[in-house]
């Protein structure tokens, strides 16, 4: 019968397909619904803000920019790591990120922590040209960010969006936001994003 029972799974392919399926299904389910119902995944750490309307705008030119493709978001709990970068990355930090910049990449050297290490000044300069402040980087210029400049009218509808799926921005947050991006430009809020990093953690310590 065992014999028989293998046999026939591996000569029908539409039964073996279903039967992989139902499998990798139900090990997906135990692993991840569980995450759903955790605080330590769904709520945000101890004093997270939501990201200001200069910072929102600032994180979607991040990833307009591919920045992420380079730089990842996640410390990982290892001594290496948290050594050179700082406390390990925790689901808290990201959740209002959507999607989130956790990953494996790095050309460049982990983000996650980078709130608050350097000054304003520093962030400009290495985006206008990296290798002024690190001469081993092989980043790009991003120095056309500097006489870029926003738009308020277009942050509105992101407040909005990111309320809808689940962001707790106050009416007030959304309907003031556009005042932080007047005569601002891409520059001013990438580095405003820049510098919010990984600070909820820094300030929970």
């Amino acid at each position: 019968m065992r014999n028989f029972t293998h046999d026939l799974i591996e000569r029908h392919v539409g039964l073996f397909l279903v039967l992989v399926i139902l499998t990798i299904s139900v090990g997906g389910l135990v692993e991840i619904v569980p995450l759903f119902f955790q605080k330590s995944t769904t709520q945000a750490v101890a004093g997270m803000q939501p990201y200001t309307a200069l910072q929102l705008t600032g994180r979607d030119i991040y990833l307009r920019e591919g920045c992420y493709g380079c730089h990842s978001q996640m410390i990982r709990p290892f001594r290496a790591e948290t050594e050179r970068y700082g406390h390990y990355s925790v689901a808290g930090e990201s959740v209002n990120d959507h999607p989130f910049q956790w990953g494996s990449k790095r050309t460049g050297p982990d983000l996650a922590r980078v709130g608050g290490r350097y000054s304003d000044s520093w962030h400009r300069d290495h985006l206008n040209n990296p290798r002024s402040v690190v001469p081993e980087s092989n980043m790009p210029s991003y120095s056309w960010l500097m006489d870029s400049k926003l738009d308020p009218k277009e942050v509105t509808p992101k407040l909005r969006a990111m309320k809808a799926v689940g962001v707790p921005y106050t009416e007030a947050q959304i309907t003031e936001g556009a005042n932080e991006l007047v005569d601002k430009t891409e520059m001013d809020a990438l580095v405003a994003y820049l510098q919010v990093l990984g600070t909820a953690i820094k300030n929970k310590n």
